[in-house]
């Protein structure tokens, strides 16, 4: 049996320190290094983004007005306006914008808002007016209509359209005066009284066709949207930049019955940007813009 050697009791004491103190300063070490390492992450985590540039803003801007625009119009527009992408929706509406800068500058917008609230400018009348005569294009009813340069060519470009197909377009009302069309509506009083006239005529000052900008083709009633020419227009006025301002079932929204023979010129581009954002609606889309081009002065 081989004899144990016994520590003095001095070493064992010694022995006990330097183990004391081993795990004090490991213990002491980890907490430095776990500290370093969470100061580490934290910094890393909250550092601070890049800045954004100035198209970033300026679409985070734009996006916003869009969003409070449509959020002050009718419970039913807000319905009908779909907008998936609003990068997308702020270039087609800048593009659209951009197209009716080009027109001339001493002139309305092609987009201006002009319903029984919102009358034109006092003693407005088109800068310019084209006399609509007889010619290969289309047919007129009489001599004395007139549109601005911008509706004649679309007309034109429209009316040989349509002869192409077979189809010969009649002209039966354009630009209106606010004088003729005080006497247009004084006539509709006297005929169905003042309820009825206010849903099928406009007081004076307040009827897009002042705009110069209008036509009302055919029979002038309804009967029209079943002809051949108001089967070819339902299908192809857009495609040269007309578009029907008084829909069927809005009434509500319009003011006015639904007139399937009256049709606005608005652009090519804005009859897109209507069909696919604003339900093919004319007057969600004008109100629209009209709002945002206040919201931006």
């Amino acid at each position: 049996m081989k004899k144990q050697t016994i520590l003095p009791a001095s070493a064992l004491v010694c022995a006990a320190a330097l183990v004391l103190l081993f795990f004090a300063f490991g213990r002491k070490s980890v907490g430095k290094a776990s500290g370093a390492e969470t100061a580490f992450l934290t910094k890393s985590q909250s550092a601070p983004a890049a800045p954004k540039t100035a198209e970033e803003v300026q679409r985070e801007k734009d996006e916003a007005l869009v969003r409070s625009v449509i959020s002050k119009m009718s419970a039913r527009a807000r319905e009908t306006i779909v907008i998936d992408d609003y990068g997308k929706f702020i270039a087609d509406l800048k593009a659209v914008l951009e197209e009716d800068a080009q027109n001339p500058k001493d002139d309305l917008s092609l987009f201006t808002l002009v319903d029984k609230t919102h009358p034109l400018p006092d003693g407005y009348a088109p800068s310019r007016l084209i006399p609509l005569v007889k010619n290969d294009a289309f047919n007129v009813i009489r001599n004395d209509l007139s549109l601005r340069p911008e509706a004649y060519e679309a007309l034109v470009a429209m009316g040989r359209a349509a002869r192409s197909d077979g189809v010969t377009l009649l002209v039966s009302s354009t630009y209106r005066s606010y004088e003729y069309q005080k006497k247009v509506f004084e006539r509709w009083v006297a005929i169905d009284g003042l309820a009825e006239a206010e849903r099928e005529s406009s007081r004076a000052g307040t009827s897009q066709h002042q705009t110069g900008l209008v036509i009302d083709f055919g029979s002038i009633d309804n009967t029209f949207a079943n002809t051949r020419a108001g089967v070819w227009m339902k299908e192809h006025a857009e495609d040269y930049g007309w578009s029907l301002s008084f829909p069927d079932g809005y009434e509500d929204v319009t003011g006015y019955r639904w007139e399937s023979w009256h049709f606005r010129y608005i652009g090519k581009k804005a009859c897109v940007f209507q069909k696919k954002y604003f339900g093919d609606i004319q007057q969600f889309m004008l109100e629209f813009i009209d709002a945002w081009k206040k919201s931006k002065r």
